[in-house]
């Protein structure tokens, strides 16, 4: 089984462009994944079928950057999550579907999927309460060889620190995420957004 290896961006445009610079880097489509939370309903899904003008448009169109290069994006719901944007085969995996469009509520989580392919259960924790923040989690999947690869992407993109967002949690009273507890409302996914990301960069 290949080896996922994830990064969690804090500003959809960060990981965004880390999509396009793990597929400049040779990692295929099919191995790169993106969930972004959708709770402040931010990004909405367009019609794909052609209007009688003929401006049909997919929503990675809409959202634009790497997220277009994805498969199976669409819009589902997580448990403890809320609605997120989501593509990819991570996505898939949650929703227990095969690769196309995604809707409806996973039958999976992000834990799950993310442990079962070699992530540690801390981390794992981490990556889901980021995107339950409001945060966006990419993923490429490989053998141990795509470390290397995928490490100065992640860094040179601003991929989140999974131990030191830990910290920060776990001082606030966090221990886990909790697919049972209520997603975050707009207001706090705003508020979580805001405390991460500095105002001239913030989306």
């Amino acid at each position: 089984m290949p080896r996922v290896y994830p990064g969690l961006y804090d500003r959809y445009d960060d990981a965004s462009r880390a999509v396009a610079d793990l597929h400049a880097a040779g990692v295929p489509a099919d191995d790169i994944s993106l969930i972004r939370s959708n709770v402040d309903q931010s990004y909405v899904p367009v019609a794909t079928e052609p209007t009688p003008a003929g401006t049909g448009a997919k929503i990675g169109t809409v959202l634009g950057g790497g997220l277009g290069l994805l498969t199976g994006l669409g819009i589902m719901a997580i448990p403890g999550v809320g609605p997120v944007v989501a593509a990819g085969w991570l996505a898939s995996t949650i929703a227990g579907a095969a690769v196309g469009a995604v809707a409806g509520a996973a039958t999976g989580g992000i834990v799950g999927a993310l442990t079962e392919h070699g992530v540690s259960e801390e981390h794992a924790h981490v990556y889901a309460e980021g995107v339950r923040r409001g945060g966006t989690l990419v993923t490429a999947r490989g053998d141990e060889t795509l470390g290397s690869t995928l490490d100065p992407i992640y860094r040179r993109t601003g991929a989140v620190d999974p131990d030191a967002r830990a910290r920060l949690y776990k001082g606030e009273g966090w221990t886990a995420f909790d697919p049972d507890a209520p997603p975050y409302t707009p207001e706090e996914v705003k508020r979580e957004r805001d405390r991460h990301i500095p105002p001239k960069a913030a989306e």
